[in-house]
Order: C-alpha cells, then sequence, then structure tokens
C-alpha cells in the first residue's frame, strides 16, 4: 500500500497572463519538491485524460460546452475578470478530473492507500453553471460523484482548507445529504460565500476564519468542527480540496499557517480514513500562489500522507 502522485505536463500548458498568480510555475514548484530524497518511494502515474461523463454529473452539458468554444485556437481568451483559458486549457482541465477519478480508483482497489492530485487549473471554485477564481471543471466534487456512480459508494466527505471557501462545492452538493462538504476558510474574502448558516440539506458546514488567524485558531477549528463532522458523518471515502493558500506567505490570502499546520491537519484526516473509510484519501491540489509556501506545504502534506 502506497502514496501515489498523479502529474502531467499538460498541466504547465494551461496559460495565464504575465503577474497572474494561477501560473505554471505552481505546478513546477511542486514537482521540485518531490524530488528531495525524502519522496524516493512517492509512486508516480501520469495523470489519464477524464471523461465528459463523468464531468456531467456535476456539471451541465450546456455548461461544459461553453468552456469548450471559449478556448482560443492561440493567445489568451477570457471567462471573467480572474478566470483566463488558453489553447490547452480544456485538455489540462481534462487531465485534472481524469487524474482525480483515478485516484479514486486506486484507492477503491487497494492500488494505492492514498492519492495527491498535483493538477491545474484549481477546481473548487467552479459551480454547476459557472465557471470563476480560476477554476474550469470542479474536481473534487467530479471525484466525489465518480466515487457514487461507479464504486457505489453512500457517504463521500470533502474536506477543504484553501483560503478562499469553496462556492462551487457547496453549490454542486447544496441539496445532497450523501455528499458531506466541511471549509475552513477566511471570511471575509473571494468569493463572499461560505458563512456558518449556510448548511444545505445539514451537509454543509462552513468553518469561517478571520484574517491574520493562524495554528491555534485553525486547529481549534479542526478539533471543535471539522473532525466531529466527519465522526458523525463516518465517511466511506474522504477527498481533501488541499490548497495552501493560508499559508503565512500568500499573497491572495490573510491567514498565518505555516506547513506543520497542514502536516498535522493531514494526519488527523488520515485517522478519520484510518477508522471510516478503510484508509481511502485522495487529495487534489487547490490554490496556493507563493511559490515557496506552496512547495514547502504541499511536501509537508505528501510526506504526512507517505507516513499514513
Amino acid at each position: 500500500m502506497l502514496t501515489r502522485l498523479y502529474h502531467h505536463p499538460v498541466f504547465r500548458e494551461h496559460l495565464t497572463p504575465p503577474g497572474h498568480p494561477e501560473r505554471p510555475e505552481r505546478i513546477a514548484a511542486v514537482e521540485a519538491a518531490f524530488e528531495a530524497e525524502a519522496f524516493q518511494n512517492l509512486d508516480r502515474a501520469m495523470a489519464p485524460e477524464g471523461s465528459l461523463e463523468a464531468i456531467y454529473r456535476c456539471h451541465s452539458f450546456d455548461y461544459v460546452q461553453r468552456i469548450a468554444r471559449t478556448i482560443p485556437e492561440e493567445g489568451l481568451a477570457r471567462i471573467d475578470g480572474d478566470t483566463v483559458v488558453s489553447p490547452r486549457s480544456f485538455t489540462a482541465a481534462l487531465h485534472g478530473v481524469g487524474a482525480a477519478c483515478a485516484g479514486v480508483d486506486d484507492v477503491m482497489s487497494g492500488a494505492a492507500r492514498n492519492v495527491f492530485v498535483a493538477a491545474r487549473p484549481p477546481g473548487h471554485h467552479a459551480e454547476r453553471e459557472t465557471a470563476m477564481g480560476f477554476c474550469l471543471f470542479n474536481q473534487a466534487a467530479v471525484a466525489a460523484r465518480h466515487a457514487q456512480a461507479v464504486h457505489g459508494l453512500e457517504r463521500v466527505a470533502i474536506v477543504d482548507w484553501d483560503v478562499h471557501h469553496g462556492n462551487g462545492t457547496q453549490d454542486i452538493f447544496w441539496a445532497d445529504p450523501s455528499v458531506l462538504y466541511v471549509s475552513t476558510h477566511q471570511m471575509p474574502l473571494y468569493p463572499g460565500s461560505g458563512a456558518k448558516d449556510e448548511v444545505g440539506a445539514g451537509n454543509i458546514v462552513n468553518v469561517p476564519l478571520r484574517e491574520d488567524d493562524g495554528t491555534d485558531e485553525f486547529r481549534t477549528a479542526f478539533r471543535d468542527a471539522v473532525l466531529p463532522a466527519l465522526e458523525n458523518f463516518r465517511p466511506d471515502l474522504v477527498i481533501v480540496s488541499a490548497g495552501f493558500d493560508a499559508h503565512h506567505r500568500d499573497p491572495l490570502g490573510g491567514l498565518n499557517l505555516i506547513e506543520a499546520d497542514f502536516d498535522w491537519a493531514t494526519g488527523q484526516l488520515l485517522d478519520i480514513a484510518g477508522r471510516f473509510s478503510q484508509h481511502r484519501l485522495v487529495s487534489v491540489l487547490e490554490g496556493g500562489y507563493d511559490l515557496q509556501g506552496l512547495s514547502q506545504s504541499a511536501a509537508a502534506h505528501v510526506k504526512r500522507l507517505m507516513v499514513g
């Protein structure tokens, strides 16, 4: 039983304008971190291209076609002020979905104990009908639906510790108690959602943090809200929306987490997965825009996954 990393060169081919925070160098920084000796036993696999059928479980046919029509033959095109696509963006997003679904297949078959998907663009802001916040397709959501549709799982939990609230994931599962969505995030901050009273069908647990909150507040939020929600839900699978922009160096957030916090939180989720999910955990990269903070935090996260 091992930890598997999904990667692919196409994730660097999703291009954005100069100065844009969601840039190809993010993937280069993550991959460079995994060149250290500590990761010599990390199993590495190429991300497969995902299917449209899998995407249609979370996004409508019309939405997917709108994204496809936006992709330019050359240069860049804007979906909104923040979300930009280039000729290879649709393909990159497909491989991100494919890797997330393959990760589910791996942990279900026992080919891997847990999986980290190093993909971009990120996904958790993508609502059923709206692309936003750098995101095209919601990989974590698609992976959850894949687990239910293909593997017959009844209860899937998505834990999101990105500094920004995953409005897209919340939108997709708002009325579906078979998927638990739990999010720690800074509030107020983009996209403006994520208040405690946004509870969906009782399956949405938002745990907003305040600007300048750090280790103590984050770990208290986990102990008091995130972990009890997971214990009550008893998930068959844990999916992590692993954004690392709550790191104190990140330019797009105001939280003060350090690498040790992501290590600790990963350990807590591994414990939940061990108790309820037969150790099955799939983690998907979301945000993280300071390259040093991103690489060090992703390394701490995956090192903990490898320890189990």
